[in-house]
């Protein structure tokens, strides 16, 4: 996500297009007063699709570089995009795969992440790779880092 060294852009927003209509998005992450910080990342489901996961860690790297920690999951829940927001179904972990409803043409998945332990000044979050109709896909790593003038951490670009 870098197109810079420096990584000095923020930016509010990141969506990842997958294959057959699949998406994952963040935004900015709550920056926790301990240092860490809590991540939310939304999959997007068409109707009739689904995708397996091929690990369940969301890893925190140094940039391109080696994990530092994996964030902890905190709630992971599904609905369909015409279901009001307060009708979720919580799950208690990363699933096997994230798979469509049949009441919506989209099924949002939404996941929130949390690291408690401090982080440094710009790293890396790579969630699980998938497998999509039998074919491997890696997914996108998004880049972050500490923002002094805003106090918090963002995305950046």
């Amino acid at each position: 996500m870098a197109k810079t060294p420096e990584c000095a852009s923020w930016q509010e927003a990141s969506r990842f297009a997958l294959p057959r209509g699949i998406s994952v998005s963040t935004t900015a992450p709550v920056t926790l007063p301990d240092g860490g910080a809590e991540f939310t990342f939304v999959y997007l489901i068409p109707r009739g699709e689904r995708a397996i996961f091929l690990s369940r860690e969301y890893n925190i790297t140094q940039p391109k570089g080696a994990v530092i920690t994996r964030a902890e999951l905190v709630t992971f829940y599904q609905r369909a995009t015409n279901a009001p927001a307060e009708i979720v179904e919580p799950i208690p972990k990363v699933p096997d795969m994230l798979i469509a409803g049949a009441t919506g043409e989209e099924t949002i998945w939404r996941v929130r992440l949390r690291v408690k332990e401090k982080l440094p000044e710009r790293f890396d979050l790579v969630p699980p790779a998938f497998e999509i109709a039998l074919n491997k896909y890696p997914m996108r790593t998004f880049t972050y880092r500490y923002f002094a003038d805003r106090k918090a951490y963002g995305l950046c670009s």
